[in-house]
């Protein structure tokens, strides 16, 4: 799987849109366009970066409860 795919992949995991996963990652809108789309790619790191991230704020939401 690319790297565009798989930021696709963990977008809609959670169900938010672009604007939203943009707001709440902190990635700018338009990169985020971009690299969905294949225009550009992103660094390898972003991928398994943004994986980690929501992984970690599952555990910590499962903890809260």
């Amino acid at each position: 799987m690319n790297s565009a795919n798989r930021i696709r992949e963990l977008r809609e995991s959670i169900g938010m849109n672009r604007r939203q996963f943009s707001e709440h990652t902190g990635i700018p809108i338009r990169t985020l366009e971009d690299w969905e789309a294949g225009r550009r790619t992103p660094p390898e790191y972003v991928p398994r970066l943004l994986a980690y991230m929501l992984k970690y704020e599952e555990l910590a939401r499962r903890e809260d409860v």
